[in-house]
């Protein structure tokens, strides 16, 4: 009897234990079935790239917008070298222009020894005849001078200007206003409009003191 109450118990435990389920295996249980759920929901989520839609793009408006740059782009360019090519042409000209001016410089001094020769040779009776001759050769060298665009400052009479005039003295005078040139002790050159040298002045100051007095 006692036997058999002791197998009683034993299968009991038996089938209890059979009907238990280990606590690790209802954890792993659990955990996949919320690791599914959690898929799920993220599967039937949308998510913020795929929730945006993107704009499309006409190919046609494209392309005609990269025309017009493209063409904006030609116009520049075109303006470019056509401000390129009248830059190259203006210095072009003004290097023909003054491309003698170094040497009509040098020979201004001999110019000007010339001419006070000739001044002085025309007060001796004895060198005019040869004055003469130099006198032609001075004029021939001066023509060919203003060929190449060389011109003569001689502004006896007119007002003093220090950008084109060097004074060398003022000078009391009843004939010329004050500020006018009396004398020019040297001749003054432009060329091509360009002033090459300025010429040095005699300016007047008025009229005497002693004039103004008397008056």
């Amino acid at each position: 009897m006692a036997k058999e109450e002791h197998k009683h118990h034993s299968d009991e435990k038996e089938e209890t234990a059979a009907n238990e389920v280990p606590v690790d295996e209802e954890s792993e249980t659990v955990s996949g079935k919320s690791a599914e759920e959690s898929a799920e929901v993220k599967d039937g989520e949308e998510t913020p790239e795929t929730s945006e839609e993107i704009p499309e793009v006409d190919p046609l408006e494209e392309a005609r917008a990269e025309s017009k740059e493209n063409y904006q782009r030609y116009l520049r360019s075109v303006a470019d070298l056509e401000n390129y090519r009248k830059r190259a042409l203006k210095e072009k000209e003004e290097l023909r222009k003054y491309a003698v001016s170094g040497l009509v410089e040098d020979l201004l001094p001999a110019l000007d020894n010339l001419e006070l020769g000739l001044l002085s040779a025309e007060g001796n009776e004895a060198g005019k005849s040869v004055a003469q001759g130099f006198v032609m050769v001075v004029q021939q060298i001066k023509s060919i001078l203003q060929q190449h665009g060389l011109e003569e400052v001689n502004p006896v009479g007119e007002d003093f200007d220090p950008h084109a005039h060097e004074a060398t003295a003022h000078e009391a005078s009843e004939e010329f206003a004050e500020g006018k040139i009396l004398r020019v002790h040297r001749k003054g050159y432009k060329l091509q409009g360009r002033l090459l040298r300025p010429a040095m002045v005699v300016v007047s100051s008025g009229i005497p003191e002693t004039a103004n007095e008397e008056s």
